[in-house]
């Protein structure tokens, strides 16, 4: 997947965990939307940088499923079975 992140745009990973960790600390915000309030911000993001255009989006889509995916892979390795 990070091979079809633009270098720009890669920016954007570490910013989306960093207000996902915001928004989780919270408590007002159920779980299950952080993910989708990731993708506004990662659009929103990519436009800023890249412009509005087709690749923008597709480019937040891509950083915010690399910022996820992130999270979900160091919780299932912190876990003990």
């Amino acid at each position: 997947m990070i091979e079809f992140i633009t270098e720009n745009a890669l920016l954007l990973i570490p910013v989306l965990n960093i207000i996902g960790a915001v928004i989780k600390n919270t408590e007002k915000i159920p779980d299950k939307y952080i993910p989708i309030i990731l993708l506004f911000f990662g659009i929103v993001g990519a436009v800023a940088i890249i412009g509005i255009s087709p690749e923008s989006i597709v480019q937040g889509i891509l950083v915010t499923g690399a910022a996820v995916y992130g999270n979900q892979v160091v919780k299932q390795m912190k876990k003990e079975e």
